[in-house]
């Protein structure tokens, strides 16, 4: 049985993504640092719950202790913990804005991987999907008039696109460094959830279509690639 977890899945697409892969097979662990919501959810979809706030060290690293006791191994690993940052202007953002998204955005996944890497390399065939933005996208930046079909509105938000663009950066540089690794970064589109206040075009259904259709390719798809749900998204 392949061996999933999944961070930040208590709800939206993360729990959206963690009940297809029970349903599919997987032996998911559906990681969350709210101990109640995280044990409901899990219960809710038939995951096991495993405590785990990607922005601290000792919380992460006690999370893999007890997936290698309880496992020995990992064969899934989905990064889809994030947040939006805060909601200022520009001009108005402080460092310290800045530094608390890329905690969860950026740091948080690094962190994970890093500390569940040993528990990747004892799968037969390892696989990460690190859950982006097409708002991380360069060249939707540069012209999102020419992206409507991909992502109908485009939102300028200075930490929040800024963050997903570097993990976007990252998933790449880890698919060079670990070529045993499959690692792929995906875009879920513009999806009706807490992290934008409902106001996606789409279900979490939906947006969990893309997570779940490469977390089911394992470490038998292709490695490096942003994906979509309608294709291949430019970097």
């Amino acid at each position: 049985m392949t061996t999933t977890l999944i961070t930040g899945a208590n709800k939206g697409i993360g729990l959206e993504t963690a009940r297809r892969l029970v349903a599919a097979g997987h032996s998911v662990h559906l990681g969350a640092r709210d101990p109640a919501r995280g044990a409901a959810a899990a219960e809710r979809v038939g995951a096991s719950f495993l405590p785990l706030d990607v922005t601290d060290d000792a919380s992460v690293a006690a999370a893999a202790r007890t997936l290698e006791e309880c496992v020995g191994h990992l064969d899934v690993l989905v990064n889809n913990a994030g947040i939006t940052g805060a909601l200022k202007e520009p001009a108005d953002l402080t460092v310290e804005d800045l530094k608390q998204v890329y905690e969860t955005n950026l740091f948080g996944p690094f962190r994970v991987t890093q500390a569940f890497l040993p528990l990747l390399r004892k799968s037969a065939a390892p696989a990460m999907v690190n859950v982006s933005s097409g708002l991380g996208s360069l060249a939707i930046a540069e012209a999102p008039e020419h992206y409507t079909s991909m992502l109908p509105a485009y939102y300028p938000s200075l930490g929040y696109n800024s963050s997903k663009a570097a993990l976007n950066m990252l998933t790449a540089q880890y698919a060079k460094a670990f070529p045993d690794i499959v690692c792929n970064v995906v875009d879920p589109g513009w999806t009706a959830t807490d992290l934008n206040g409902h106001r996606g075009v789409q279900t979490v259904e939906e947006g969990a279509d893309i997570v779940v259709r490469v977390a089911l390719r394992g470490g038998e798809g292709p490695t490096g690639g942003f994906h979509g749900n309608s294709g291949p998204v430019p970097w």
